[in-house]
């Protein structure tokens, strides 16, 4: 029977957010394409919770991309596709420390190449484009010390990756690109933390998008890349930064 205090909690939506993300850890740590979940009162007796809530945390996965339902049958884990995708990078970062390492040798291999594309292949709507992008990441920054501030700098700021992306004339870029971005901006609030602990601002990393910027309009593919390049491992030195000062408890 279930106590009070897990009513309360199921019906805050609490319990129902919790074992959705457990789920996802089940599927994306344990299970293949095509295999079924177990049964709404398997999963509601390992979970502690009424079947109703097992009922929500599945259509809250499924939501995501990772479970196809269907009448009469349990929950089927489904082939991966960009949804699932950018699920399960979102899920490394959030919850595997190496998972955000993983995330930027990713960007080295797509973002690098696709600065370079992009000064190739750029339009003046796809410039104008990363151009909006990196001026939404100025007006962010303007005024400091707001959680809204903070966030939209980092939503600015993948929307200037994903705007490199879509001038690269790449679609398949464009489609990893898409479905990094939700990993991508949680990755950047790490890296802000690690970036204050170096004794940066913000300033620094405005700088280095447009040093990007300004080597895709001048058509140089090489610097580009480069200026990509020296941005990832700015990155690199921002994360393990955070982690180094996470684990002496700073």
């Amino acid at each position: 029977m279930t106590d009070p205090a897990e009513k309360k909690r199921e019906e805050t939506g609490t319990a129902t957010a919790s074992v959705a993300d457990e789920l996802v850890r089940m599927i994306l740590g344990q299970m293949t394409p095509g295999a079924s979940l177990p049964s709404e009162a398997e999963l509601a007796i390992q979970h502690g919770v009424s079947r109703v809530t097992v009922r929500e945390a599945v259509k809250m996965v499924a939501g995501r991309g990772l479970l196809d339902l269907a009448r009469g049958r349990r929950a089927v884990v489904k082939e991966p596709d960009s949804a699932a995708l950018g699920e399960f990078m979102y899920f490394l970062v959030q919850n595997d420390p190496r998972g955000v390492f993983d995330l930027v040798e990713i960007r080295s291999s797509l973002e690098v190449q696709a600065a370079g594309l992009a000064a190739r292949r750029a339009t003046r709507p796809a410039l104008a484009a990363i151009e909006t992008a990196l001026k939404a990441m100025r007006e962010a920054q303007g005024a400091t010390g707001a959680e809204e501030d903070e966030a939209a700098f980092h939503e600015a700021d993948v929307g200037f990756h994903l705007a490199i992306a879509l001038a690269s004339g790449n679609r398949m870029m464009i489609t990893l690109s898409e479905a990094m971005a939700p990993a991508l901006k949680r990755s950047f609030f790490m890296s802000r933390r690690g970036r204050q602990l170096r004794g940066e601002t913000s300033e620094h990393t405005v700088a280095a998008h447009a040093r990007i910027l300004a080597r895709i309009v001048a058509g140089d593919a090489s610097g580009a890349e480069l200026a990509m390049r020296n941005h990832l491992a700015d990155a690199v030195r921002d994360m393990r930064a955070a982690i180094d000062g996470d684990n002496r408890g700073g």
